[in-house]
This record gives structure tokens, sequence and C-alpha cells, in this order.
């Protein structure tokens, strides 16, 4: 998709100037808050909910959390990744796309593709496993794209592709592995910062730091619109608080665009990012990169193992069922490893900023039951990717660690630093959420909570009481010939 070196730099300029390129094709989404998940999240997982998990033994957290949720279920196609497909055709000119674009992907980049070059009025041409769920499928047809299927391993789709690109001549758009989707993904950062900035302007008491439960959201929603991953939760920026600016962000992490483009938007603000994947069947590659990356020496070869680049899993949240791409890791793994640093000048201990400051893992279980807390307290409908997030807030006893120290203030140390932390005590965080897509159907749902036993809520924290561990998957056959194999299916 052209020179990446002729590319806006990954910068908050960059994310603001592709934010004001896509502005009259895309959602300013709403924030929504809700009380019962800020009381949820805000109360002590009970010791025996933690038997059978990493954290057995351990005393459970006590943070406080705020939530606000970044609703782009209600993007245009239903899913955030209309943002980055607008700001990538846009950067491309009328000579490179007049034989339309390509992609590959498993349904929402597959339909934001297909949206934004119907609207340019070029020809889409998009590449689908059979893993795809039905309802993304007829919705890519819907916008006008041809569907060409393919199995669902990276060597059969990419050999799709290259045949679609010879027959057609199309442009490439990949679904995350480019700066100009990281940039428009990190468009959704900007605006979050200032719904909140707005809402809490206009009601004090959304915040932990506004004082009074009496405005901390209903049950519903709150209109806004006026490790897991311990080891690599250390954070390394002074974090002082500013009325109406966000704590902290966690956001779902697939190939790793929006994470990186939030995490782009919101460096230097003083807003901590964090992401979350599901660990079923390995998922989560990001957070085991990550834990690679920090143990790694100084003395460690270029065989040490870093970003993993294969991933094969069945997990519920469809759209995250790929490894974190390239340019996307650049911007996650800043800071992290003995030789992150660039400068050579510098102390050997010293180390650029972290712009992702930790990435965990949930079960099938935790997401299940935090997707049911959306629809049934919220009355807000996703799809099970969209609330990993929301689910490493209710469940990671390792991030809500993490929230607890931070929002007591004290010392946080990394290395041989000292990193202050400010505020009162028990202040606690407002947490945004991003609530990445919703893309899901009456029968997707039905199959995922209708069985005996399942969503009941009973014991989340181990993973019991829905029954999905054993269970077959419920998003279609695997492969063109119904074999049950997949490997780094995009969203």
């Amino acid at each position: 998709m052209g020179d990446i070196s002729k590319t806006l730099p990954l910068a908050r300029s960059s994310v603001q100037s592709a934010h004001e390129l896509i502005k009259p094709h895309i959602h300013r989404t709403p924030v929504l808050t809700c009380k019962t998940l800020n009381d949820l999240a805000s109360t002590p997982q009970t010791p025996e909910s933690l038997i059978g998990t990493p954290f057995e033994g351990q005393t459970p957290a006590r943070p406080r959390i705020n939530f606000f949720f970044k609703c782009e279920n209600y993007q245009r196609i239903g899913a955030f990744k209309s943002r980055g497909a607008f700001h990538a055709l846009a950067r491309l000119g009328d000579e490179e796309v007049k034989n339309g674009v390509v992609t590959h992907s498993s349904g929402n980049h597959a339909q934001a593709l297909a949206l934004a070059a119907r609207t340019r009025g070029i020809p889409a041409y998009i590449v689908m496993p059979t893993i795809s769920t039905p309802s993304k499928i007829a919705a890519t047809k819907g916008y006008g794209a041809e569907v060409i299927f393919s199995g669902s391993t990276s060597e059969e789709r990419e050999a799709v592709v290259e045949e679609v690109i010879e027959r057609t001549g199309a442009v490439l758009v990949p679904p995350y592995d480019h700066p100009n989707i990281i940039l428009g993904q990190g468009t959704m950062a900007l605006e979050m910062e200032e719904q909140v900035r707005e809402m809490v302007r206009g009601e004090s008491g959304l915040s932990v730091h506004g004082g009074g439960d009496e405005g901390g959201g209903v049950d519903g929603a709150r209109n806004g619109e006026i490790g897991n991953g311990d080891s690599n939760s250390t954070t390394n920026a002074h974090h002082t608080h500013t009325p109406g600016r966000l704590d902290a962000v966690i956001a779902p992490c697939g190939g790793g665009g929006m994470l990186s483009g939030i995490a782009t938007a919101l460096h230097g603000t003083g807003t901590l990012v964090f992401g979350a994947e599901p660990a079923f069947q390995g998922a989560d590659d990001c957070r085991r990169s990550l834990a690679n990356l920090a143990s790694s020496t100084s003395t460690s070869t270029s065989s040490s193992p870093q970003r993993i680049t294969s991933v094969k899993t069945l997990t519920i949240a469809d759209g995250l069922r790929t490894p974190v791409g390239g340019i996307p890791w650049s911007v996650i793994s800043s800071g992290y490893g003995p030789n992150s640093n660039s400068n050579t000048n510098s102390s050997p201990d010293s180390k650029p900023p972290k712009k992702v400051h930790g990435v965990y893992s949930v079960t099938e279980t935790q997401i299940l039951a935090a997707m049911r807390l959306v629809l049934e307290r919220m009355k807000v409908v996703v799809e099970p990717s969209a609330v990993v997030g929301l689910a490493v807030a209710l469940f990671d006893e390792g991030f809500r660690g993490v929230v607890e120290r931070e929002g007591k203030g004290g010392v946080e140390r990394e290395g041989k630093g000292v990193v202050q932390r400010e505020g009162k005590v028990d202040d606690g965080w407002d947490l945004g959420v991003v609530l990445s897509g919703g893309n899901t159907s009456v029968e997707a749902l039905a199959s995922l909570f209708g069985g005996a036993g399942r969503g009941t809520g009973e014991g989340v924290g181990k993973g019991k009481g829905m029954g999905m561990e054993k269970e077959e998957r419920v998003e279609g056959k695997v492969g063109l010939d119904g074999g049950r194999e997949v490997e780094n299916v995009a969203g």
C-alpha cells in the first residue's frame, strides 16, 4: 500500500491529522458509563473465586474503578475498523486505487474497507476465511464487495490475495500492519479524551477523583456524546491527576492496529495504555511476546524469542485470532527489554518511555461473563472481542493490583529508577474501556448463552459456570475442506 517511508510518523500530531481527514466519514461514537459495573469492578473478588487460577492464594486486590466506555460498536459498519480503512484510502491517490483495493479479513476490516471503497467509487475484493461469521460475510457483500473465500491459514489466505492482485491489479490495504491504519484507529482516543473531559466538567461525580457517588452513572448507560500481564505492568511516566483526564485506557489487541494507534495518540498525555487479549489456545501472543522481551538479557542472541508470529486459536473473540503485526509491535514493545534504548550515549539502564504499560489475558468464561454484563446491565450489544478489556478489569488480579497500587499513590520501581505516584489515598482510576465492535447476531448470542449452565456468573474468576472450555467454537467451520485448522485470522 505505497511506500511506508512516505507515511506520516507514528505521533500524536499525525493521529490528529488523520482525524481531520476522516471526520466526514465516521461517527463520533458515544462514551457511556454504568454505576453497576463501577461497583462490581471496585468490589474485591472472593478468595474462593480465585481457586484454580494463577492468583490462587493471593489476597484479592481492592481497586476503585470508574469506567468510561468508548462504544465503537456504534461506529459505521459496527466496529472501529472504519477509522483505519477510511484513513488508508484517503492517503491513496486516484491512480493508485483505479483498479480497486483488496484485503483479507474475517469480518470487521472486510466490511470497513468495502464501505470505504464504495464511498470512493472503486471496487473492493475481500478474501475471507470460511470461519467468518455468516452475518459478517453478508454485510461485506452488502457493501458491494466481491468476497472470495479461502482457507484459514496464512499460507492459503496470502495465496488467494496474490491471485486477486494478479487478476485485478487491486492494491492491498492490510487489516492492521500499516502506519495509515494505525493512525486512523488512534483517532478514537482523541475523541474519548475530549468526551470524558466534557462529561466530568459537567458532572464531577462521574470521576473517582470528583467526589461523591451521586453522579457515578446509572444502570443502563449515560450518554457522553456532548497476566497474566503482571510482569509487563510497571509504569514509567510521572502520573499526576488532571480533572477530566483518564488515568488509563484498556483496549483489545489482535493485530495491534487499534492498541498501537491509541498508544500513539495518548503518548505523553499522562494517560496510561493497556492491552487485553483472550488466552484460549495461545491467543495471548502479545502478552507472551512482551514477557519474552522483558525476560531477555543483554547477552541474548538474535535467536532469542521475541514477537510471536503465528497464532492458531478458535477463541470466541473471533476478531482477535491473529498475532500482532510488525509495525504495531514496534509501538507496543517500546520501552521493554534491555536493548530498547536507541540513544547510544545514554546509560545502559535507561529506556525510552513505554507507550503500552502492560497486556493481560482472560479466559473464554470471563469474556462471556463480561459480555453478559454489558448486554444486561448497560443494554448495549457487543461481540465477544469487544469486552476483553472489561473482563481484564473485572477478573485479572494482576491488572486490578496495578489499579489499587497506582490509585493509592506511592512509589513504583522499575529497574534502578524510582517513579513517583501522586494522588489522594484510595482515589482509584478513571478507566477508559474500548468496546471495539458489535457485529454479532441473535443466532450467535443464542449459541453463546443458550447452553445449560452458561452465563450464570457463578465462579467466573476461576472459569466455572459457563461450560465453554471443552465445547466446539460456534463461529463456523475452519478451512475450505472443513478441517479444524486456523492460523493468523485477521478481524
